[in-house]
């Protein structure tokens, strides 16, 4: 029997707030599974008419797959959350594309008939699990060519995007750095961020004191409110001597969750739930390992392609700032300014931060925010680079457009 495919629609995302890794960090007492259970709480306080039985799918991303993020987070997690044991999960590894090819993959089901609704989302402690903890690289890699050395580091990849736009200087960096400060400043004090936050409480150990004590986390900690150029001009280069890449202009390491609903839009409206976004379509790509963050440009041509669209029609962008760089080799490719006020409106992970496999959701959530805001724009993408070399890519329709700039 022929199947039809279906319309798919980003019903709601949440996100714990993002913390620094380490031992000073937010969350170095909380465990990583811990975070996820919280998110999927949150999206079923939520949404109280979804049915918890009625979820067919857990999706949970994770790039370290070990202590408490293994143990297949997807079924984990849920059984913790309090999801009806009926309720299968998987987990799933695109590094930091991780969240972003959870709610692809479920998107997929869903477009198929296999689901009706599914939770996707991701996570990273990178704390308790720097990233290529226990991971055996194949000596191979090296001794056959296979991909340069310098594929293996992610901060030594960005500084060969470098070397590929020379035109993208350590200033131009350093200025896209300071405006996503600023951005991400604004929108907190606009109140745009903290509606899709899910407080948290932590355990915080004063070893100097000899206490322990229970706090609330309801604000990202890497923020750095007031960067200026100058403050970003003396760093480190710690990747290449006399490099363009610092601890400024890229995101750091970090520790966060995230999870979002995604269902068939009629499942969504015959439920009373949200739509917030519509799925178009979505798309990965290869690239040569040692520049990885070249990935998100062929991801977004292909996803276009298929989607029957030009650069010209995206009216918002949400690019995952894992490097100033990557962001703007993907804008200088397309011809877009470095300041062009369709993207990154709240600012992105250069402030906020970057828990691997968990950000992918955070840039659906504030482009979902930004439809809301703007229901001119019909089009947004989502897009973002992966480590040893790929780009992915997510075409979203806004379900509140009208071209006379009016909510319907």
């Amino acid at each position: 029997m022929p199947r039809t495919v279906r319309d798919v629609v980003f019903v709601d995302g949440v996100r714990t707030p993002f913390g620094k890794a380490g031992p000073k960090g937010i969350y170095h007492e909380t465990r990583a599974d811990d975070l996820v259970v919280k998110a999927i709480r949150e999206l079923l306080r939520r949404n109280p008419d979804l049915d918890p039985k009625k979820i067919d799918e857990v999706a949970i991303a994770a790039t370290t797959q070990i202590g408490d993020q293994g143990l297949t987070l997807g079924r984990t997690a849920g059984i913790l959350a309090g999801l009806p044991q009926s309720v299968p999960g998987y987990s799933i590894d695109r590094m930091c594309a991780g969240a972003l090819t959870a709610v692809t993959a479920v998107a997929g089901g869903v477009a198929f008939g296999a689901y009706d609704v599914a939770l996707a989302g991701g996570v990273e402690h990178m704390g308790r699990h720097p990233m290529g903890e226990g991971v055996d690289p194949n000596p191979r890699f090296v001794s056959e060519k296979l991909v340069d050395e310098s594929a293996l580091f992610m901060g030594m990849t960005a500084e060969n995007l470098h070397d590929r736009y020379p035109t993208i200087t350590k200033l131009r960096a350093d200025e896209y750095a300071v405006r996503s400060q600023e951005k991400a400043a604004k929108a907190y004090a606009d109140g745009k961020i903290q509606q899709d936050l899910v407080p948290i409480s932590v355990r915080n150990t004063n070893e100097a004191a000899g206490e322990t004590g229970w706090g609330l986390v309801t604000t990202d900690e890497p923020m750095r409110p007031g960067t200026t150029l100058e403050n970003l001009a003396g760093l480190k280069t710690p990747f290449r001597t006399h490099g363009r890449v610092t601890a400024g202009n890229a995101a750091g390491l970090n520790d966060g969750a995230t999870a979002a609903i995604i269902a068939s839009e009629d499942f969504a409206r015959e439920n009373n739930l949200p739509v917030k976004m519509r799925l178009v379509s979505y798309s990965f790509a290869g690239v040569e390992p040692e520049v990885m963050g070249y990935g998100p440009i062929p991801a977004t041509e292909k996803a276009l392609a298929q989607a029957g669209l030009t650069i010209d029609d995206i009216g918002l962008f949400e690019i995952n700032e894992a490097f100033a760089v990557q962001v703007l080799a993907f804008l200088e490719h397309y011809g877009i300014a470095d300041d062009d006020a369709r993207v990154n409106q709240y600012g992105g992970a250069i402030a906020f931060g970057h828990p691997l496999a968990s950000s992918g959701v955070r840039l659906m959530t504030q482009l979902a925010r930004q439809f809301e805001e703007q229901p001119h724009v019909r089009y947004g993408l989502t897009t973002m680079c992966v480590g040893f070399g790929m780009g992915a890519t997510v075409i979203w329709e806004n379900p509140n457009f009208n071209a006379e700039g009016d909510s319907k």
